[in-house]
């Protein structure tokens, strides 16, 4: 069994910052850096999208179907 050594964050972000430079050249490295981050939604106005986007009929019968219904 072999074992693996990882590099320590200051190298690794050298690392790669060199093959980003290296590869895509100053420009394109410096706008892929620069990229925002996407936002995520803060989790009552995700849970509201999410009601919102809700068949309610559909979503109660999965929820409680009735002794009628059939399950496939």
């Amino acid at each position: 069994m072999s074992i693996t050594r990882l590099m320590t964050d200051k190298d690794l972000i050298e690392k790669v910052t060199e093959l980003l430079f290296k590869e895509l050249g100053y420009t394109d490295a410096v706008r892929f850096l620069s990229l925002p981050k996407e936002q995520r939604l803060e989790s009552v106005k995700r849970h509201r999208h999410w009601q919102d986007s809700l068949d309610k009929e559909k979503f109660y019968n999965d929820v409680f179907p009735s002794s009628t219904t059939k399950k496939q």
